[in-house]
């Protein structure tokens, strides 16, 4: 074992891996409570049954943890991406209407083809292409997007129709749970306490059966329903109106266009990812080179397809692997027993169910605050490229709608670019992209000619 994973050539030891393991799962075990509760839209008839929706969570998560591990032998683990889960059942399924089994198959569609970039060596091209301030954008724009989520979920922000949004009230119970959730998630993290996230849900769920917003489990464990929850398994080769939902990606030019925001999404989360907790785990240099980087790729790409797959939506690296590294984690074993963890908690299901939505607000929205952090890496000072990133991250939360802001940023970029003459600032990417986005925006206008 030692001579495999390289414990004693990296410094480490069996049982600060194991420590580690458990740490990464306790800081991002509110994926288990906070996926399926956005996947299935909060118990919506259109979302991904939530049973399913909890059994996907907790088998991608755990067996791509493991993967990560024996393939790659890194700390890296991986769940269901926040963003791109908002992408599937907020705008895919909850705004538009398309069905979940096409959601699913638009990430199964979007893992493949990432993968195939990877094994062609294309995925650092494609990164290149999109100017560095732009990509931080669209993560930003993410953050306030699942923010604002957050606050939503928990009552925080209303629908008012005089000025559209309006304070809730803060009297009520609900609303209460959430703020507890909030503020308590916050002084952990102020403190530094690990697992500070799971605190705040965990903390603001007994709030809520002491306030009757949610009711005490029946039981602890229970033996997963086999009838209901492998329902998701193979979305995408499942029929929706007498086709198969795969197909359906490849007859739809707006379906098309999620497929490659998401993976534009996906791609440089990752990448952002792997190099911030590179660094601390000290296999990324100077220059941002990374050891071992075409198989984490790989790994991460073939997590998404089997996100897709399985029905949980896209699976990609998390930040949050930080905090094993950071309890001296250096090897695959850390995120094996991540992995190995979230396998375990399929059989608590009751436990996991009864936590009410408010109770996750506060994980949403400092998941949301986390991700924001990329913003002070904008060169503000810049208009040309400040501009087209601040629409990103303004339009992305407004509109309700990530596709949207990502769309306005790469044109905004392009014309500014165009206009000032400067063409060979635009990389022919962004040209091609820009213009895709363009036709979908105006197809209401040359639709409405037929």
């Amino acid at each position: 074992m030692d001579k495999f994973f390289k414990i004693t050539e990296r410094g480490s030891t069996l049982s600060t891996e194991i420590l580690a393991g458990v740490t990464t799962f306790l800081t991002m075990a509110y994926i288990i409570f906070v996926n399926p509760a956005i996947l299935s839209l909060d118990g919506a008839p259109i979302g991904v049954p939530y049973d399913a929706a909890f059994m996907a969570t907790c088998v991608g998560a755990g067996l791509m943890c493991i993967l990560m591990g024996i393939w790659a032998n890194r700390p890296i683990a991986l769940a269901s991406g926040m963003g791109l889960n908002a992408i599937v059942a907020f705008t895919i399924i909850g705004g538009l209407g398309y069905d979940w089994r096409e959601a699913m198959a638009v990430i199964f569609v979007e893992g493949v083809i990432i993968t195939i970039c990877v094994l062609v060596g294309l995925r650092e091209a494609v990164f290149e292409a999109i100017p560095a301030n732009l990509r931080r954008a669209i993560g930003v724009g993410i953050g306030l997007f699942i923010a604002f989520i957050g606050l939503k979920n928990g009552g925080l922000v209303v629908a008012d129709e005089a000025t559209y949004l309006t304070m809730g009230a803060l009297t009520s119970w609900p609303v209460v749970v959430a703020l507890v959730s909030i503020i308590v998630t916050a002084i952990c993290m102020a403190f530094h306490i690990k697992g500070d996230i799971l605190i705040g849900i965990i903390v603001a769920t007994i709030v809520a059966f002491m306030t009757g917003v949610a009711s005490l489990p029946e039981g602890i464990m229970l033996w997963p329903n086999f009838e209901t929850a492998f329902v998701s398994f193979g979305a995408p080769f499942q029929t929706v109106d007498g086709t198969m939902a795969l197909l359906r990606v490849f007859s739809s030019a707006t379906l098309l266009l999620f497929v490659f925001s998401i993976l534009m999404t996906d791609f440089f989360d990752t990448m952002g990812t792997l190099v911030a907790v590179g660094e601390e785990a000290g296999f990324v240099d100077n220059e941002g080179d990374m050891d071992d980087a075409r198989e984490m790729l790989l790994v991460d790409s073939i997590a998404a397809a089997f996100g897709g797959l399985i029905g949980a939506s896209s699976i990609t690296s998390y930040i949050e692997s930080g905090s094993g590294v950071s309890d001296g984690g250096r090897t695959g074993i850390t995120v094996i027993v991540t992995g190995l963890l979230f396998l375990v908690a399929i059989f608590f299901l009751p436990i996991v169910g009864v936590v009410p939505a408010e109770a996750t607000a506060g994980a949403l929205v400092i998941v949301g605050f986390l991700m924001c952090g990329s913003m002070r890496h904008i060169d503000w000072s810049d208009f040309e490229i400040s501009f087209p990133a601040f629409l990103t991250m303004l339009v992305i939360p407004l509109t309700y709608n990530i596709t949207n802001g990502i769309g306005i940023g790469f044109i905004a970029f392009v014309i500014i670019k165009a206009i000032r003459g400067k063409f060979d600032e635009i990389k022919p990417f962004m040209w091609v992209v820009a213009i895709a986005f363009l036709v979908v925006f105006l197809e209401p206008i040359y639709s409405s000619w037929f």
